[in-house]
């Protein structure tokens, strides 16, 4: 590789499965669901994966006034991943200026605004509702507690966001614009009234009493939609060069990464705007598709979305589709929106860096119009794997694509 590639030097998460990169990849390749019943007051049963935050490790009482869940989240998970890149080492003399955040956010802070709603018929909604619930607060708590003065981006492309935001950080960092990109995304949206919202979709995964850890099931014949989850996934991306003068551990280069739009519909996905941003990403990378072992796919078990996702996939890879390993973890996991591609890229890199894939739940019979190769359900050894994808498909016909490669 060369120098002057993005490289991952530090990860952080707070997902449904820990706040520990390492033991969260372990227990996903347990094949562990952290998906729950939530709000049995509803009249229809939802799941969903939440967190258990203790919000004290970050913030004084003081703090959190007008700090919303996902902007929590988002600084403790920013926070880990410095800490993980070496902080403050890996910050060293670094000019603040040559810093940046770059986070998606899909839907704001969920928490803040379904509070004001609730509190609007006594009059007292609460004065910080605005500048806790707009989206782009979580980049700017991250900027103001890591101090980083370049550019403070907030990318809000619904599922696709923290995909696209860890792409732009790449790109500003391989011209020079920063030395340093904290990259990823928050959400925390496990709220009545946007379960309710989701609910009138269509879209969410049901399931009988007591099996709502098996809700989510990508690719199966008897699949039904996905599960929200919340969390924040952060990646600290730098120069190669400057990795390697520090003496930084490298989880993985990100060698690529593509977007297209569909530009076809608001919801329904379209395979030959998938195509456009894997192609865009492989070419990207230098990299030919048999040169790819894994993906995590996008997999949000929908009727519709993950035929589109397999025959964007199919005609791809074309006569070499039965060499990509396939699943998706949004089976175990939730699907986290805004979040969801960070979330993803983390673990895909850890795929990369441990020489392990992470398995395919919940699938008994496959769907034959998602003939994939499968990873099974025990997941499985991969010490050859050289590259991988992690894919994040969107509500408004944006597609993202990561490339990761072994370094």
């Amino acid at each position: 590789m060369s120098v002057n590639g993005v490289v991952v030097t530090g990860l952080g998460v707070m997902a449904p499965h820990g706040d520990d990169p390492a033991a969260m990849f372990a227990a996903i390749l347990r094949g562990e669901s952290a998906l729950a019943p939530v709000f049995p007051e509803l009249a229809k049963p939802a799941a969903a994966a939440t967190i258990a935050f203790d919000e004290s490790r970050w913030f004084t009482k003081l703090q959190l006034a007008g700090v919303d869940r996902v902007s929590q989240l988002a600084v403790a998970a920013a926070d880990l991943a410095m800490r993980d890149a070496g902080a403050p080492a890996a910050i060293g003399d670094l000019d603040p200026e040559r810093l940046g955040v770059f986070a998606g956010c899909g839907m704001g802070g969920a928490t803040a605004l379904e509070a004001a709603y609730r509190a609007g018929g006594s009059g007292r909604v609460p004065p910080l509702t605005i500048p806790a619930f707009m989206p782009n607060a979580p980049a700017a708590h991250v900027a103001m507690r890591q101090h980083a003065q370049g550019p403070v981006l907030t990318y809000s492309v619904a599922c696709a966001s923290s995909s696209v935001a860890i792409a732009e950080a790449a790109k500003a960092v391989r011209h020079g614009d920063v030395d340093l990109a904290i990259a990823g995304g928050s959400e925390a949206l496990i709220v009545p009234g946007v379960v309710l919202a989701w609910q009138a979709m269509q879209t969410l995964a049901s399931f009988n009493p007591g099996e709502a850890a098996s809700a989510v099931r990508p690719f199966a014949k008897d699949r039904s939609g996905f599960a929200l989850a919340e969390g924040a996934a952060f990646l600290i991306l730098e120069s190669e060069a400057r990795a390697r003068a520090r003496g930084a551990r490298i989880y993985a280069a990100l060698a690529g990464w593509g977007a297209s739009c569909d530009a076809t519909h608001l919801t329904k996905p379209d395979v030959q705007g998938q195509a456009r941003a894997l192609r865009t990403a492989l070419n990207r990378a230098g990299l030919a598709p048999r040169d790819v072992g894994y993906c995590n796919a996008h997999g949000t078990a929908t009727r519709i979305g993950d035929v589109v996702e397999r025959d964007a996939l199919a005609e791809v890879w074309g006569a070499h589709l039965d060499d990509l390993r396939v699943s998706s973890t949004k089976a175990l996991h939730g699907h986290l929106l805004g979040a969801a591609g960070a979330l993803e890229a983390v673990i895909t890199v850890l795929a990369l860096h441990q020489g392990q894939l992470p398995p395919q739940a919940h699938v008994g019979e496959v769907d034959p119009a998602c003939a994939l190769n499968l990873v099974p359900a025990t997941g499985t050894d991969a010490p050859a794997l050289e590259a991988a994808i992690s894919n994040s498909f969107a509500f408004g016909g944006t597609n993202s694509v990561l490339v990761f490669r072994r370094t």
